[in-house]
């Protein structure tokens, strides 16, 4: 057997970005380090429907793909974190055309134009970085993302979904047959684990299941299925889901049975924190145990609470969950 740990992160936003920064300590591909640690290939999905703020813009305005979450991610996977990444992560504060892009959307933007592909792009500018680890966009056409809210109303894009006061019944991609990178779907099919999320669940987590063939490479990759359930209620799109109400949405847009297990935070989120969200009327997600059983699911609960100001997922932390998960998976097929 192969001795490298191999892991294939899908997602989009902040929470993919936590977790590959967790990742990255992991790495096969850091320089003159024994620290005792498995060593892991890492590969991101990244979702591709963001259509607001300077994303959008280029978008719109150069006919490339929304660079924005592909640049979170190759920052979170740099090796030089502080210089470059600080680089890339530089937002513009004023300038005509240039307020509100990052110096990293342009750069991307600028180098899929010279090079005639984005995905060629991105691995040129992963390059540029030194990145710990490969990142693919779940599709290369330019797609959107469509709702049906539950009035029977329908939002098309991304920043409007966002917006919008009701909860989602479904969302779509348009066009409806966008397809995978062959190189991502092989990446699934070599995979020890395949993690969903953290992350929005219906603009970061479930776009990446509508490309098509991506659920398909799932059920037949031999990799562990793991969804990191969401800590709190995000506003409209998720209020009052459980994490059982999370994985209810991932199967009804995907089919049943794409994972194995969700893992969930056990540690208490209160004091200020609690109140500042509790008056948005946002509160944490919570674990209904039996139904997530019912489901067919393994539920592995662990303490994921990053020590900040707002509530969010500790890197750390779920980076070593999906280490320990490659672990146990190596160990079942040996």
């Amino acid at each position: 057997m192969d001795s490298l740990r191999r892991i294939v992160a899908i997602g989009g936003g902040t929470g993919l970005s936590a977790l590959l920064s967790g990742l990255k300590r992991y790495s096969y591909l850091r320089a003159n380090v024994d620290d005792g640690q498995p060593r892991v290939d890492i590969t991101a999905i990244v979702t591709v429907t963001d259509d607001g703020g300077s994303s959008g813009r280029l978008r719109r305005e150069f006919d490339v793909l929304p660079p924005g979450d592909i640049r979170n991610c190759m920052v979170a996977l740099s090796e030089d974190h502080d210089l470059l990444g600080q680089l890339f992560q530089y937002r513009f504060a004023s300038g005509r055309g240039l307020k509100g892009h990052s110096f990293g959307n342009l750069f991307l933007t600028a180098l899929a134009h010279v090079t005639g592909d984005f995905t060629k792009a991105v691995r040129v500018s992963s390059e540029v970085l030194a990145i710990l680890g490969r990142i693919y966009p779940s599709t290369r056409a330019n797609v959107t993302l469509e709702a049906e809210l539950e009035s029977g109303a329908k939002l098309l894009g991304e920043s409007r979904i966002g917006r919008a006061k009701e909860r989602i019944r479904r969302i779509r991609l348009t066009p409806r047959r966008a397809r995978p990178l062959p190189a991502a779907l092989e990446a699934i099919a070599a995979a020890d684990v395949v993690t969903l999320g953290p992350g929005s669940l219906y603009t970061s987590v479930i776009p990446n299941l509508l490309v098509s063939g991506i659920p398909k490479a799932l059920r037949r990759a031999r990799a562990t299925k793991v969804y990191f359930a969401n800590l709190m209620w995000q506003p409209w799109e998720t209020m009052q889901y459980s994490a059982a109400d999370h994985l209810e949405a991932i199967e009804r847009h995907a089919g049943a049975g794409l994972v194995d297990c969700v893992v969930v935070n056990t540690r208490h989120i209160g004091g200020e924190r609690r109140r500042r969200y509790a008056a948005e009327k946002v509160y944490p997600v919570k674990v209904d145990l039996p139904r997530l059983e019912a489901m067919g699911v393994e539920v592995l609960g662990r303490n994921l609470l990053a020590r900040t100001e707002k509530v969010r997922h500790d890197p750390a932390a779920v980076a070593r969950v999906a280490v320990e998960l490659i672990e146990r998976a190596r160990k079942t097929a040996s």
